[in-house]
């Protein structure tokens, strides 16, 4: 296939670049800036931004499919700036898909479009959107992501979506660098009672997930994979706060022992917020409701659907994606 990957220079969206070219896909990336390691392997660069219709548009043009793995991630930053590249960014990508005749889409979500503040233990797709939200992140995913699955049409433009959770590897810039940088500086404390069970998804598993639900849109013009959404995990839900000592032990960094109950942590959360709306600082809050229940509830799911209709199985376990870390920090980290 022909495929155009957007936020091609991103942690996920260049390993999904990276497993195209290895298997030998005609890949075009969608990015802001260059990235020569990929253009070196062989993709082409159409340089960009998601928020400019017309870019999109021509980026679009001569593909078969299309991932759309760009977005603004985070838990904090105004609704503009999220919703101009999470929801309009994303409307962008459908309208260059249905002007240039893409027959497929696969969407990048995330869990977090179903999270309202409660435990999620082996919840299934079936869960509904909530009614409220804890950040602008996960709402306007959650926009774009009920536009993705509205445009789907059999024999057309067919589409997916899929939600990795807690992707992470060895060169995780996002995650890893943030809890290393606060368990060293004494910042990091288990929320909750520390049992809180979740799942991950390594980055060569979520790419290979993309991989599969293009090669099920494309060869079916009404595949049944497609108008659908995917949790996408390694399938091995563990202790949350067990994997997280697990990967801080492998950089060499003593893990956690304060505590802090999850009620105190919503609370602390809640007025920093509002602190930090009140002032106008740009800076993220060390403590925010979202991130308080992220840390102290269950977050693991049924991925059957994702095995049954996309043929997706983990490749890489949470065993051997721990020792490829330990291998890879042994000269230390940071």
């Amino acid at each position: 296939m022909h495929v155009l990957v957007t936020g091609c220079g991103g942690f996920l969206g260049s390993e999904i670049v990276r497993q195209l070219l290895r298997r030998g896909d005609s890949v075009r990336g969608l990015g802001r800036r260059e990235y020569p390691q990929l253009t070196d392997a062989g993709m082409q660069l159409h340089q960009g931004d998601v928020r400019d219709a017309t870019t999109v548009r021509e980026a679009c043009r001569g593909v078969d499919a299309v991932v759309h793995t760009a977005a603004k991630a985070g838990v904090w930053g105004s609704w503009k700036s999220y919703y101009e590249i999470n929801t309009l960014g994303t409307e962008n990508v459908l309208r260059g898909c249905e002007a240039e005749g893409v027959k497929a889409l696969v969407y990048t979500s995330s869990p977090s479009v179903t999270f309202d503040g409660q435990d999620q233990s082996g919840i299934d797709e079936s869960a509904p959107y909530p009614t409220r939200w804890l950040c602008h992140y996960p709402h306007t995913k959650a926009l774009g992501e009920q536009a993705v699955l509205a445009a789907h049409r059999p024999g057309s433009l067919q589409t997916a979506s899929l939600r990795p959770h807690l992707i992470w590897g060895e060169q995780d810039p996002h995650l890893f660098p943030r809890l290393i940088a606060r368990a060293r500086s004494g910042r990091l404390r288990i929320v909750g009672d520390g049992q809180n069970r979740i799942d991950t998804v390594h980055v060569e598993n979520a790419a290979a997930a993309h991989l599969c639900a293009l090669d099920r849109l494309d060869e079916d013009a009404n595949s049944p994979a497609g108008g659908r959404a995917y949790f996408i995990t390694q399938d091995e839900p563990v202790p949350c706060w067990k994997w997280i000592a697990d990967v801080l032990q492998a950089a060499g960094v003593e893990p956690p022992r304060r505590r802090i109950g999850f009620a105190a942590a919503w609370r602390a959360g809640a007025v920093l917020e509002g602190l930090y709306r009140a002032t106008g600082r740009k800076s993220e809050p060390p403590m925010t409701r979202f991130l308080a229940a992220q840390l102290a509830k269950d977050h693991y799911f049924d991925i059957s659907a994702a095995r049954q209709r996309l043929g997706y199985q983990p490749a890489v376990s949470n065993a051997e994606g721990l020792e490829r870390l330990r291998k890879a920090w042994e000269g230390g980290v940071g």
